[in-house]
């Protein structure tokens, strides 16, 4: 079975010279894992949901689930549309065990969120990944979500925090059911062992896909009533809405 990586230990050596970008196998001709052809080819996601981010056919719109009933969170920032080769990088790091795939995801993620704050949006207080329900870490051995907030949180500086939120209830897998069943899958399902950490605080949800957003709400409705100022999401990839 495979260990999570502790604190302060990298999965991959990240060395500052030249590397071969990790789609392509080319030299990369930088200090980045990936060449400027293979990331601009990547499915960007540029027109979005202001609250969710599902893909829109033009900016500056409120999907209409939003608008019916307006998600617990704050936003959602995310880089890229579940799309090829997004979601082949994601199932081979969620999966498979390809560290060095989500590290990269990571990397680009948080130049993402760091250009946001030089732009002067608000930081977190805290990263806080989703958690993971105790069977499949098991079958895991490594919480994917935790990963990327430990990346995430060395890049941009922040603390991370993976006690306050637990899975208290062992719910079958998410994938595979639409939103009303994802939301009945999701009763209860967690618990904050310390509510007052949250209260008062800016909190950035960490997950690697965000599909119909029910766990992201669950969890931002739950620390919202214990206090917390502000929930956003951060996550890699958004799918979009079943049939588009």
């Amino acid at each position: 079975m495979r260990c999570q990586p502790h604190n302060g230990h990298q999965v991959y050596i990240w060395l500052k010279n030249i590397q071969t970008c990790l789609l392509c196998d080319e030299q990369t001709d930088s200090d980045a894992s990936i060449c400027i052809a293979c990331e601009s080819d990547l499915p960007w996601l540029i027109d979005q949901c202001e609250r969710c981010a599902l893909p829109m056919p033009m900016s500056g719109l409120t999907c209409a689930q939003c608008t019916r009933q307006s998600p617990a969170f704050n936003e959602v920032v995310v880089p890229w549309l579940y799309d090829f080769p997004i979601d082949a990088l994601v199932t081979r790091f969620k999966h498979q065990g390809k560290w060095p795939l989500g590290r990269l995801l990571a990397e680009l993620l948080g130049r993402t969120l760091q250009y946001r704050y030089d732009e002067g949006h608000p930081r977190p207080d805290v990263l806080i990944p989703v958690p993971l329900a105790s069977k499949r870490m098991r079958q895991r051995g490594y919480n994917q979500a935790a990963m990327l907030a430990q990346w995430l949180g060395r890049a941009l500086q922040l603390p991370i925090d993976e006690r306050t939120v637990r899975r208290v209830k062992e719910t079958p897998a998410q994938q595979g059911l639409d939103a009303k069943a994802r939301k009945r899958n999701l009763r209860e399902a967690f618990a904050l062992s310390d509510p007052v950490y949250v209260a008062g605080k800016h909190i950035a949800l960490i997950d690697d896909v965000l599909t119909t957003g029910s766990t992201a709400d669950t969890l931002a409705r739950l620390m919202i009533s214990a206090g917390a100022r502000q929930v956003d999401v951060y996550c890699l990839a958004r799918t979009p809405k079943p049939g588009d």
